[in-house]
């Protein structure tokens, strides 16, 4: 399943350093000049789960295959994005194919290198990305107001409906909050996507902060913080420098520097696990001889569906799902420790997965 991720921001705050290190390669050329990405770069990385090393150790499995995460590197937006200036039309072309976006904000003063506004404020910074895809969404709702007017003339039924959400909308983006903050019922969602807005996309702030707070953040990226609290939204400080720095490392180095500085773990596993969770993503596993192997569905997700993202054929001819919580599995010792304890359960075609779920589909032919 392809869920993407877009890495936004204005030029200079550190996208693509980020975007390098976080696909530990040189995809995207970092210059400290504005418009050095202008197609939208797309790596592929693993979301760290500590849970799948120990279910392979459980299951003795030859291999261990992540699930992963799509990131985009989308060209900075500059003001007036909205109405072409800069790179606009790329950039809001680019966002609209992402599902959440992650704007990577300034938090770091550096004399040699450029602002594009000549100033470090990374709230004005969010507020200027804001403000262009909601002007973006502003327009093109205004352009559909009157064909779906004459739509509705017309009787079409599926044209009120959306007219309805289109008049909910359009209040929200004048008075300039973004369509995500629009209160949509789930049996409305559907349409509500299909509206295509770039405002109405989860957002996740990237605290983009100096070597000397990557472990403690610094005032400007308490600023963000608060917002995102406010917001409830996702934040996560990162020091792109330094992640760039461990890309480059072997394991027992990347442990040791990370030790000295005072870091758990790379930033970039907090950022992917944050876009994953942006995402609304949760994670089941299969585990057995041959691998250990984690897959990526939504949350909601029906057992027949999630059969389907492993194989077509497992969703058309589901018949069960012997299903295992990750906990009981690990406490249990695998798979037969858990059916011997009566903790391997058979569900149907209505269950939920959960995230952690250790399951095994039974389909027919």
């Amino acid at each position: 399943m392809g869920f993407k991720c877009g890495i936004v921001g204005l030029p200079n705050v550190g996208k693509s350093t980020l975007f390098n290190a976080l696909t530990e390669s040189a995809a995207a050329q970092a210059a400290n000049y504005p418009f050095c990405t202008i197609e939208p770069n797309v790596g592929e990385v693993p979301v760290p789960d500590p849970r799948l090393d120990r279910l392979a150790s459980i299951a003795k499995s030859a291999a261990i295959v992540p699930t992963r995460l799509t990131f985009v590197d989308i060209a900075g937006l500059v003001r007036g994005a909205s109405k072409g200036e800069g790179l606009g039309n790329q950039f809001l072309a680019h966002i609209r194919e992402v599902d959440a976006v992650a704007y990577v904000l300034r938090c770091f003063d550096d004399p040699d290198v450029v602002h594009v506004e000549g100033r470090v404020d990374p709230i004005e910074d969010a507020d200027t990305i804001e403000t262009e895809v909601m002007l973006a969404d502003l327009e093109s709702l205004e352009r559909r107001l009157p064909i779906l007017e004459k739509k509705i003339r017309g009787q079409e039924r599926e044209a009120k409906k959306t007219l309805e959400l289109v008049e909910r909308v359009l209040p929200l983006l004048r008075e300039g909050r973004p369509a995500r903050l629009a209160e949509i019922e789930d049996d409305e969602r559907a349409a509500f996507r299909a509206l295509g807005l770039l405002s109405a996309k989860s957002v996740l702030y990237v605290c983009n902060v100096g070597e000397d707070a990557a472990a403690t953040g610094n005032a400007y990226s308490a600023r963000v913080e608060e917002r995102a609290r406010a917001e409830g939204a996702g934040c996560v400080i990162i020091s792109a420098k330094i992640e760039a720095e461990l890309a480059e490392l072997g394991p027992e180095e990347r442990r040791a520097y990370l030790t000295e500085l005072g870091l758990a773990e790379p930033g970039l596993n907090r950022l992917i696990r944050e876009g994953y969770k942006l995402l609304d993503l949760i994670t089941y596993f299969t585990a057995g001889p041959k691998e250990a192997r984690a897959w990526t569905v939504p949350v909601g997700t029906r057992a027949p569906q999630a059969a389907g993202v492993i194989h077509t054929d497992f969703e058309k001819g589901f018949i069960r799902a012997e299903t295992i919580a990750y906990e009981e599995y690990v406490a249990l010792g695998g798979e037969a420790g858990a059916r011997d304890a009566g903790k391997l359960r058979l569900e149907g075609k209505d269950y939920v997965v959960k995230d952690g779920d250790v399951l095994h589909f039974r389909f027919a032919n």
